[in-house]
């Protein structure tokens, strides 16, 4: 029996060009993610292209019972993971208290929850199974505040500091653990958080989701602590460290507001 790879948020976006470019490389694979149309297109078409095992999981990952079927039925089917990517994703934008607390409730069980719960049962049948990899999907605003998208870079901030953490905790385990902190990409993400990114979108600012794949799955090899794609983007990430905590709240808080108000 093949060792898969377990992709979550893989009907789009990055978590579909990490899909791609795994199996690329040989890699069976398991998707999982809500829309189960794109899911069974996606499977056949990498299943057929690249001569990998490609199966599908339909799963809500803001709705906890969905996770406690999908981790049961992945216990009991006997499947070995060898690499979760916990991808899934998404963001809301303008003021958090003119937001319903329904879309706040989902952005935190999707975004911190639901990596936490993947973690922690998939990390343990990676130790009975004798070792695994974990890539945690983290952003390069995890590192700042975001004033009008709040819940959205603390939710980052989480991912990045909950993987180095784990990192440590694994490390005599067998599980390396990894988190890519990507910068701006080219996928839905900004339509579906009502942003507007005409003021940098035709430059060399944005990343395509297939060149942030090709650099991940590069370094995955190495496992990093941190894997931030592109030299724009870890220079980024090295002012950020540099800038006083109050100006990193106000430039965010500023690009976010024009965002909003493009």
């Amino acid at each position: 029996m093949p060792r898969f790879a377990l992709i979550t948020g893989a009907s789009s976006g990055i978590g579909l060009a990490l899909a791609e470019a795994l199996a690329r490389r040989g890699q069976a694979l398991i998707l999982v993610a809500r829309q189960r149309d794109a899911l069974d297109s996606i499977a056949c078409e990498l299943s057929q292209r690249f001569g990998v095992e490609v199966l599908f999981r339909v799963c809500d990952l803001s709705e906890p019972l969905q996770i406690s079927g999908l981790l049961h039925e992945l216990e009991q089917s006997g499947r070995q993971i060898e690499l979760l990517v916990n991808n899934a994703g998404i963001g809301t934008s303008g003021s958090f208290l003119d937001h319903d607390w329904s879309s706040e409730q989902e952005l935190l069980e999707l975004n911190v929850l639901a990596v936490a719960r993947l973690c922690h049962g998939i990390g343990a049948m990676m130790e009975r199974s004798g070792g695994g990899q974990i890539l945690n999907v983290a952003s390069v605003v995890g590192l700042m505040p975001g004033p009008w998208m709040s819940s959205y870079y603390a939710s980052k901030a989480f991912v990045l500091n909950f993987s180095e953490g784990l990192r440590e905790e694994l490390r005599g385990r067998g599980i390396k653990v990894s988190v890519l902190c990507p910068g701006p990409t080219r996928t839905a993400f900004f339509r579906l958080a009502e942003l507007q990114t005409s003021r940098f979108d035709g430059g060399k600012l944005m990343m395509s989701p297939e060149e942030v794949a090709f650099r991940t799955v590069r370094a995955l090899r190495r496992a990093p602590a941190i894997i931030i794609p592109g030299w724009r983007n870890r220079l980024m990430a090295f002012a950020v460290r540099l800038l006083p905590r109050w100006a990193l709240r106000k430039l965010a808080g500023r690009l976010n507001r024009m965002a909003l108000a493009s």
